[in-house]
């Protein structure tokens, strides 16, 4: 009996007596750095709260970390925009739960966008509305939630619009509580 418990009690007093102490984990920002200064250049431009981007953001992708970041009801990108929110429900391929059949060249045109009153954004100028830019995508997403409501401080009625759940929703406000006591810079 002994030799069958041998092995296991070796392993039980090298693993207490062995144990280093832990040093300690450098504590990680809640929000990666650099992607506040474009969620306080959104907040500048729409009037949306930078803790509410960052909120959404962190439940959508977890600050882009995830991949891929395409959901499986095809949401795409950093913010997870359906493709015809992104461009415009009045894009003719546009129906039911918003995937539409949109051409590639065609979602990320700011005159197509423009013409099918999407909201996509070209925030760094290159020409392109692009939900896989991380620049545009924060700004779209901050022209959605303005017209939805939180440029107004309607904050949990734009995140209900923003995806139609109300564990959503208190996913997202469980976020914008812990963020908005943040200092700007974190």
């Amino acid at each position: 009996m002994l030799i069958l418990f041998s092995p296991i009690i070796v392993l039980v007093i090298v693993g207490i007596y062995s144990n280093k102490p832990q040093q300690p984990q450098p504590e990680k920002p809640l929000i990666p750095e650099e992607y506040i200064p474009i969620y306080f250049a959104a907040e500048e431009k729409f009037e949306v709260p930078w803790y509410l981007l960052a909120a959404i953001h962190r439940v959508e992708t977890i600050f882009s970390s995830m991949d891929p970041m395409l959901s499986p009801v095809g949401a795409e990108g950093h913010m997870q925009f359906m493709p015809c929110t992104f461009v415009g429900w009045s894009h003719p391929t546009c129906t039911d739960l918003g995937q539409g059949n949109i051409p590639e060249d065609e979602k990320i045109n700011p005159k197509v966008i423009a013409k099918y009153n999407g909201y996509g954004i070209d925030a760094n100028g290159d020409g392109k509305a692009d939900p896989w830019d991380i620049e545009d995508a924060i700004f779209s997403a901050a022209n959605y939630l303005a017209k939805s409501g939180a440029a107004d401080g309607d904050i949990r009625k734009a995140i209900f619009a923003y995806n139609h759940s109300d564990q959503y929703v208190e996913d997202v406000m469980y976020y914008v509580d812990l963020y908005k006591n943040l200092k700007k810079e974190q």
